[in-house]
């Protein structure tokens, strides 16, 4: 088994400072190569439905397709300052309940217009991260319609490549008309997509992007839904996530047939694999972009910032609710005498668990299909 500090590059799990030195190479880049060292694979095997929940899956894949131009109301206008106040204020109000105490921190001097700037800030980089995202699932499909050796995988992957290219689409689109930034890739996201896509296993490109980073998404894309006041916004959202829970419930049907036929030690291999995406997902969550962009220093503001226990911030942990039960429909959690179990109990997210794992609640987020209906009377 391999140590934390060996799967992170870290002595421990919650080391701020190590985190916040994580650079990215080249902030410049435009054109970013990664190595793909698998094989592509064909099948000539063609028999469709020879497993069923991949095929009915690939079926309301093919009904669900909607257009980013036409199905969504561009004309919607909102006031930007308000949603910049309306996610800022649950913040503050969260800092001020756990005692920390500003005053001689960098943001002391910080009054109302300083606080909606970083909302405003907090917007840009939150969309770009998602659009940012949505590539790398673009990119993951693709590799898994190559390297999946099922031809109803392969079938349902390609509706999905199309799915991706539709969500970097949208989010592209609102951040240039609705917003007024691009961020560039968050450095631990970026590192995770290329740990992912660099992977010759098929199986880890479905783990490390349906379940981990598209499971983390699903659950983000529903909090932001919640509390966004933008029409526009809320809508797009629906639509994205009704995609999305379709490709998170396509990793859990699809690794629970192989991982069942693996060995102790190959399935060490993916908890620890899992493990290490999950803790890249929660170190971006440190926005230490968008406090650069401010001009303040992340490692003298978030230390401060993250007083207390930071796994136990309600907020964090809600993002990992579709990524825990899915594990454990895997087997991942327990597997090994439970050290995913162990490693998700330090990370403060284990009571997850027992909510619904996505492969059975896809259909009921079928916003789509939802909306035809409603139309046709």
């Amino acid at each position: 088994m391999a140590t934390d500090a060996e799967i992170l590059g870290r002595d421990h799990v919650d080391d701020l400072q190590a985190i916040l030195s994580v650079a990215r190479a080249d902030a410049d880049e435009v054109v970013h190569a990664v190595a793909d060292h698998a094989d592509a694979i064909f099948t000539w095997d063609y028999e469709k439905g020879r497993r069923p929940a991949l095929e009915k899956l690939y079926e309301k894949a093919k009904r669900a397709q909607w257009n980013g131009e036409t199905d969504l109301d561009w004309s919607i206008e909102f006031d930007r300052e308000e949603q910049a106040r309306q996610m800022i204020e649950p913040r503050l109000q969260f800092l001020e309940a756990k005692g920390v105490d500003l005053a001689h921190s960098p943001l002391a001097s910080w009054g109302e217009a300083e606080w909606l700037e970083f909302g405003l800030e907090i917007q840009n980089w939150s969309l770009s991260q998602f659009m940012h995202g949505e590539q790398g699932a673009l990119i993951c499909t693709a590799k898994i319609v190559e390297t999946v050796p099922w031809i109803d995988a392969k079938y349902y992957a390609a509706t999905q490549v199309m799915d991706e290219a539709r969500h970097v689409e949208v989010f592209a689109k609102y951040l240039d008309t609705k917003l007024d930034g691009h961020y560039p890739i968050n450095v631990h996201l970026g590192l995770l997509l290329d740990d992912i896509i660099a992977d010759s296993r098929w199986d880890m490109t479905y783990l490390g992007m349906q379940v981990m980073v598209e499971g983390l998404a699903l659950a983000a894309f529903g909090m932001a839904r919640q509390t966004t006041p933008d029409p526009l916004l809320r809508e797009l959202l629906r639509y994205v996530m009704a995609d999305e829970a379709r490709h998170v419930a396509f990793g859990v049907l699809s690794l629970q047939e192989f991982y069942a036929g693996l060995g102790d030690a190959e399935l060490l291999e993916r908890q620890e694999f899992a493990f290490e995406a999950a803790v890249r997902m929660r170190d971006r969550l440190l926005q230490q972009d968008v406090w650069e962009h401010m001009g303040v220093d992340p490692k003298v503001v978030i230390p401060i910032l993250q007083v207390g226990d930071k796994n136990q911030d309600p907020f964090q942990q809600l993002l990992f609710s579709k990524i825990v039960p899915n594990c454990k429909k895997l087997g991942l959690l327990d597997a090994n005498d439970g050290w995913l179990r162990t490693r998700f109990d330090t990370l403060g997210v284990t009571q997850f668990e027992d909510w619904a794992d996505t492969s059975e609640e896809y259909l009921d987020l079928d916003a789509v299909t939802a909306d035809r209906e409603a139309a046709a009377g």
